[in-house]
């Protein structure tokens, strides 16, 4: 679907169900971690590639017990890997709605945006012949005074 002007809303009933769903969502996955940029690094990573190695490893797993140290856990292995490749679903999933609220919040933002430039032009053409329209000319130009030498340019998107 091609993108034109957004013409949606939603209403605090729709804002409460919708917070009650993901708070849902997060009781589901009370395990859920967060993890710091240098924990990140140090983790070793499955990605696309690595999944089929991890499939076939869990089967020799299986397979092979008796070559395994009584101290290796195949159920924790099969739990892992199992986890990981319903998670990768999920996150999918995830992405995708992430994909579009995103998009939907740059197409509603830029048009608010414009809308607002659009306003604040002719509230300044308006404020020079009508009374008390220079307060607000002078407020809505607040948001396009220099910061620390940077130039005072209305530009959309700033």
């Amino acid at each position: 679907m091609s993108y034109q002007n957004m013409a949606a809303a939603l209403t605090p009933e729709d804002i409460q169900e919708i917070k009650v769903a993901l708070q849902t969502v997060q009781k589901k996955l009370p395990f859920l971690i967060t993890l710091s940029t240098q924990e990140r690094r140090k983790l070793v990573k499955m990605g696309d590639k690595s999944l089929a190695f991890v499939n076939n490893s869990v089967t020799a797993a299986q397979s092979n017990r008796e070559i395994l140290p009584p101290t290796f856990d195949v159920e924790e292995m099969v739990r892992d890997y199992q986890l990981a490749t319903t998670l990768t679903e999920l996150l999918i999933s995830i992405q995708q709605i992430s994909e579009q609220v995103d998009d939907t919040l740059l197409a509603v933002g830029s048009e608010a945006m414009t809308s607002s430039l659009t306003l604040y032009d002719y509230v300044k053409t308006a404020s020079k012949k009508t009374p008390g329209l220079k307060i607000v000319a002078e407020q809505l130009g607040e948001r396009f005074k220099a910061i620390k030498g940077r130039p005072t340019k209305a530009v959309s998107g700033s």
